[in-house]
């Protein structure tokens, strides 16, 4: 067997492959299809859509054998992929690149093979359409042709399966925001003020604020704020004091931050809101709150996230001459507050789904898609920077032995070591199986190496890796893609010294 060179825009290949995003999706009709077409039209038993990832060919569909993954290095599509027109092996036997597979020496005892690549719009290609048969079976011209035009349709297929998931998120995105906003439009007249800020991109606590000022004067209210209890911490801070109240109340909420042992502690796990037209005849009332002239309590629950629990309070004194709460006032407060609770949720989901997007699950790290997103904005700040590229040498070893669980511990450990050794201006990606990409301001490529070095000591403890492999590039020597690729190779020539190196000291051992 002779294993196939990598094409020279490998890198950029493998980012056009994962923007589809389909390696190790369910099978689907729309390719089926076209597999079953072409093991009819070209008379083969078996026949493959076949992607070709970093270290393996994964199919996507298959006629006459499951689909799978295999080693790339043996693989025919393997050398397809590095023409722009379809391979054809008319006696696979007389192929040196082949004859010794276990699929040609033994079961089925394939003799044929015939492939067209798959290509991407920005000439990438990133799989095959192939076909297979266990007899000698000449191709003809309309044959590859056939094969060709199919092979163009599953592109055609891949990009439209693309276009149609990047619309699924946007209409599911417009449904969730149009889900909201119908229900601030149904409180529009009496909280215009109130829903206009909720659409504003403001912080959290500056926003809850901010309305439950625009509410204080509505509802003749003597003071206005928002209780906030963080774990064991509580406070209650002002957002509206009626102008000419007494200096003694007006000074209320830093003077009795004990009020989380009165009536306020009793609302930490309410759901409804709770309306005391006299306070002081409350079991719980404080005796400080009440000679401070306090008479009405409103209190609206925000609702928790996470450990924080937030309430609407509101308060009139014994001289307001509203002297209960009344039910426009109870209406606009819970309004309010469904308002404030929903756009509170709306950001924590909006942020979380950012968040989500940007990371890669199993380490936590940013991903690939940040990584190339921050990469451009590192390049357009004008500041020298270097770009480091990792990989874990051994890792594959340790998920074939120790199996994948004990992998992915190898990965979580490095990768929350080496993101708590880099200093905060440095970005942290996990690029893609046993890889990982730095960006960290310009500084020597020792200093690089010993910050990675305890991050691998840190992981063999977990397993038995045999080293990282490092290449660092700097921003004055290329710029985006072509940074990466020169970090790369760099990476790849001392993994392969390496190697080397291991290969040596194996021989003289076995001398």
């Amino acid at each position: 067997m002779i294993s196939a060179p990598l094409p020279d825009n490998e890198y950029a290949r493998l980012l056009a492959l994962a923007r589809y995003e389909i390696l190790d999706t369910q099978p689907e009709p729309a390719f089926d299809r076209l597999t079953r077409l072409a093991s009819y039209l070209l008379g083969t038993p078996y026949a493959f859509v076949h992607l070709i990832d970093q270290h393996r060919v994964w199919s996507k569909s298959a006629v006459g054998f499951p689909t799978g993954s295999s080693e790339r290095a043996s693989a025919f599509c393997a050398w397809t992929i590095l023409q722009d027109t379809p391979l054809v092996i008319e006696n696979i036997q007389l192929d040196p690149r082949f004859a010794d597979l276990p699929a040609v020496q033994g079961e089925p005892g394939l003799r044929t093979y015939a492939g067209a690549p798959l290509t991407t719009p920005s000439g990438h290609r990133i799989g095959t359409l192939c076909v297979m048969d266990t007899q000698l079976h000449p191709m003809h011209n309309a044959d590859l042709q056939a094969l060709q035009d199919l092979a163009d349709t599953v592109v055609s297929e891949l990009e439209l399966r693309l276009n149609n998931h990047q619309l699924q998120r946007e209409v599911g995105a417009q449904a969730q925001y149009a889900q909201e906003l119908r229900r601030t439009l149904n409180q529009a007249r009496v909280l215009e003020g109130v829903s206009s800020l909720m659409d504003l991109d403001l912080d959290p606590e500056y926003m809850t604020l901010s309305a439950a000022a625009l509410l204080g004067e509505s509802i003749a209210s003597d003071y206005t704020g928002v209780a906030v209890f963080d774990g064991d911490e509580f406070k209650l801070e002002a957002a509206y004091v009626r102008p000419g109240v007494p200096p003694e109340f007006a000074s209320l909420p830093p003077q009795l931050s004990h009020w989380s042992g009165g009536v306020t502690q009793t609302l930490r796990t309410a759901s409804t809101p709770v309306y005391l037209d006299e306070y002081s005849s409350h079991s719980r009332a404080l005796p400080a709150v009440i000679e401070t002239g306090v008479r009405q309590v409103a209190c609206v629950p925000l609702g928790t996230r996470g450990q924080t629990t937030s309430l609407l309070v509101t308060l009139r004194l014994q001289e307001n001459p509203v002297t209960q709460w009344r039910g426009s006032d109870r209406a606009l407060l819970e309004a309010a507050g469904r308002s404030i609770a929903s756009a509170l949720d709306r950001q924590v989901v909006t942020r979380a789904a950012v968040q989500q997007a940007r990371q890669d699950p199993l380490t936590g790290l940013l991903n690939r898609r940040t990584f190339e997103d921050d990469l451009r904005a590192w390049n357009t700040r004008g500041q020298p920077f270097a770009l480091a590229m990792l990989d874990l040498d051994g890792f594959k070893e340790v998920n074939d032995q120790e199996g994948h669980a004990q992998g992915d511990r190898v990965l979580r450990v490095f990768a929350s070591t080496l993101s708590a050794s880099l200093d905060d201006s440095a970005q942290l990606y996990r690029f893609g199986g046993d890889e990982f990409v730095v960006l960290l301001e310009h500084r020597d490529e020792e200093d690089v190496l010993e910050t990675v070095d305890v991050a691998f000591l840190a992981a063999r403890q977990v397993a038995a890796l045999t080293g990282v492999s490092v290449g660092v590039a700097y921003s004055y020597e290329a710029a985006e893609n072509a940074l990466l690729e020169l970090a790369d190779a760099r990476m790849y020539a001392v993994k392969q010294r390496r190697q080397a190196l291991r290969n040596a000291a194996q021989q003289e051992t076995t001398f």
